[in-house]
């Protein structure tokens, strides 16, 4: 019968090595039966070659933040950060995003750990970067933000919800404000635009185009030309 791949018979090397390292549970980022927490991934040719498209990206320092932004997400991609800085310091970072948002504690973690570390990071939207990702997309070095040309761009005010005893209720809705306001505070820094407009624009969905976009502020450029293939890593 065909065997499976299980993180138990996981070589530590790349993407799965950094999950196994850092102990992080089974989430619906990966997908699939381990999303599932049954220990099961894709079949081991499947998995050996998502893993070898994975770490050639990583020794060229590109990284992605797709899918929703969870704990579980957030965890790989600090510490795929903290790797490339401490690998090389002057060297950029780029970022893919192609993300509809998630929580907004995780997305700060990465935030955080993009200005904590020295290289630059470029940021490039790849189809869709809404909620925290756009706010993710936005966070990138200024000058090196770019989308691709028929992306898709929104930003929102946080979303949530709470149930309980009033003060309960309260002390939730509190954290929601605090949110909120330190959200459409960063926004306005990345975007250049006054905070009136950012909290006015945030109140409902509100979509971009790329264009749209870098005239917001939102990001720096359009790449309309074809991508420069990567060079050949040494044998």
């Amino acid at each position: 019968s065909e065997r499976f791949w299980s993180p138990d018979a996981t070589i530590h090397d790349g993407l799965w090595s950094i999950r196994r390292d850092l102990e992080v549970p089974p989430s619906a980022y990966l997908g699939g039966a381990y999303a599932a927490g049954q220990g099961q991934g894709p079949p081991p040719m499947l998995q050996e070659r998502f893993q070898s498209v994975i770490t050639q990206l990583f020794q060229h320092r590109i990284i992605r933040c797709g899918g929703a932004v969870d704990d579980d997400m957030a965890n790989l991609i600090v510490a795929q950060l903290l790797y490339l800085d401490a690998a090389d310091p002057k060297k950029d970072i780029v970022m893919y995003v192609n993300s509809p948002g998630g929580s907004v504690t995780a997305g700060m973690a990465v935030f955080d750990t993009m200005r904590h570390i020295r290289p630059d990071v470029s940021t490039v939207c790849v189809g869709l970067a809404a909620s925290m990702g756009a706010f993710l997309l936005s966070a990138g070095t200024k000058g090196k933000r770019y989308s691709l040309p028929n992306s898709r761009i929104m930003i929102h005010q946080p979303l949530g919800g709470a149930q309980g005893q009033q003060s309960d209720i309260e002390i939730q809705a509190n954290e929601i404000l605090h949110h909120k306001a330190n959200l459409n505070s960063y926004l306005s820094y990345h975007t250049g635009q006054p905070l009136e407009r950012i909290i006015q624009d945030t109140d409902r969905d509100f979509f971009m185009s790329p264009k749209e976009a870098q005239e917001y502020g939102l990001i720096d450029g359009v790449i309309s030309n074809p991508l420069k293939a990567l060079s050949p890593l040494p044998a």
